[in-house]
């Protein structure tokens, strides 16, 4: 039977960049502002060169179950930086996972060692299963194909510092777009920032439906019609704050940025020879001409190094700016961060607000993507079937906030299932399909059997 977690402190973790306020965004990037006049280097005006004693006698523990260069020390470069002291578990197969020990026993281990917590996993959901057990904060720093909410925070100060405001950017986003855990908190953030965001994804790496819902009912962002969209881009979301101007959009003369991401290799069985490529003779298009050109980096051949000393590459900048904006993140979240401090009260633009439905995980439904922490073995005692309901018509996974549209809700009292989420779900069961439902001893509604 599935494991409840025990009652958490009241604390502040950041697992999905909608964990986060607008205004608690614009006082994160505040601090980091600061950090970089009091702390910058003369030279290079992106660059941390000094320390403060910000978070001198914290501790900051990296879990990273996964590779990292740039995420894990700018991490524990920022908490040095504060003043801080790090420990680190970088490399799974010399650690206590490679005997078996799971997420949530090693969380609640380290959690006396440390002040608060970076974790990287490979399963989508692992941050929030993460926090769910831990009494320190806990950041994530990317979990499987589901969020990376830190680099999101770096891509948008970058943005806002070469164009003073994100509201109104055109942005497109090329790549792989289904499996990129930074396209996933970036198009939030974007959309919530009144940002205008144009795809172009490789063939068959699309955003996912769950996202592009999301971007639609969720965050506002009006999807034009194809006919709209002009050449070249595979969907175009639009900001709802105003009537959209279509000469300033697709079809105009300022794409503002170009976010570039590489093939995510290690969330696909085959490699790809058709993966679209960014070089200079793209970049000639006369719309291209004043665009700001980032990339969450490592790059794999989907971004010529030829452009490195072009004016609009800003993908080193956007590296660099991992430490001030990180540094302004853990000072808030231990609470130094003066006014800009977000060590209570949780906030974020979250679906958590709607009905939260909570079984074991022997019962019923079971979240519907396969990389889903709730299907590792190890972690399978510590996980519930949970799902947030949202509008009666999709069950959204707490983990990975996968949705899943096809389900049966069955009534313990009546013995009989339908095929919409009801109001109440007291007494309520969710089942995969009707075979499921009928298998554990309900039977249809009346008016779904006279339908059928």
């Amino acid at each position: 039977m599935g494991k409840a977690a025990r009652p958490a402190a009241r604390r502040r973790h950041i697992t999905s960049i909608n964990d986060l306020e607008l205004s608690e965004i614009g006082k994160i990037f505040s601090q980091a502002e600061s950090f970089l006049r009091t702390l910058g280097d003369p030279s290079r005006k992106w660059r941390v060169g000094k320390s403060t004693e910000t978070a001198k006698g914290a501790i900051l523990a990296t879990l990273f179950y996964e590779p990292s260069t740039r995420t894990r020390l700018s991490f524990e470069s920022a908490m040095l930086r504060l003043g801080g002291k790090v420990i680190s578990s970088a490399d799974p197969t010399t650690s206590s996972a490679a005997k078996g020990e799971s997420l949530a026993d090693t969380v609640r281990i380290v959690e006396n060692y440390a002040d608060l917590l970076v974790i990287r996993h490979p399963r989508d959901g692992a941050a929030r299963l993460a926090a769910e057990y831990a009494h320190v904060p806990v950041i994530n720093a990317g979990d499987g194909a589901h969020e990376h909410p830190t680099q999101t925070l770096c891509d948008l100060f970058t943005l806002r510092r070469a164009h003073k405001t994100i509201r109104n950017l055109n942005v497109a986003l090329t790549g792989d777009l289904k499996t990129s855990r930074t396209i996933h908190s970036f198009v939030y953030a974007l959309a919530r920032h009144g940002a205008n965001i144009l795809t172009m994804p490789a063939k068959g790496m699309e955003l996912p439906e769950h996202v592009a819902w999301r971007l639609e009912h969720e965050f506002r962002s009006r999807l034009l019609p194809k006919a709209e969209q002009g050449e070249g881009f595979d969907a175009v979301y639009v900001t709802a704050n105003r009537p959209h101007q279509l000469a300033l959009i697709p079809t105009g003369k300022n794409i503002d940025v170009m976010y570039v991401t590489r093939f995510q290799k290690e969330r696909w069985a085959e490699a790809r020879g058709d993966y679209p490529t960014i070089d200079a003779d793209f970049l000639k298009a006369e719309k291209y001409s004043h665009t700001s050109v980032l990339h969450p980096l490592p790059r794999v051949g989907e971004l010529d190094t030829a452009l490195d000393s072009d004016r609009r590459a800003l993908y080193f900048q956007q590296a660099a700016y991992g430490i001030p904006v990180r540094m302004a993140l853990i000072a808030a979240l231990l609470g130094r961060a003066r006014k800009n401090s977000l060590e209570k009260f949780p906030g974020g633009f979250r679906a958590e607000r709607t009905p939260l439905y909570d079984q074991p995980t022997e019962t019923g439904i079971r979240c519907a993507n396969p990389n889903c922490i709730v299907h590792d073995a190890m972690e399978r005692k510590y996980t519930r079937n949970k799902f947030h309901v949202i509008g009666g018509a999709r069950l959204r996974c707490f983990y990975c906030e996968t949705d899943i549209l096809e389900f049966v809700a069955a009534n313990r009292t009546s013995g009989e299932f339908t095929e919409q989420a009801p109001k109440s779900l007291k007494d309520t069961l969710f089942f995969a399909s009707a075979a499921d439902a009928q298998a554990a001893g309900f039977r249809p509604a009346r008016k779904l059997a006279a339908h059928a």
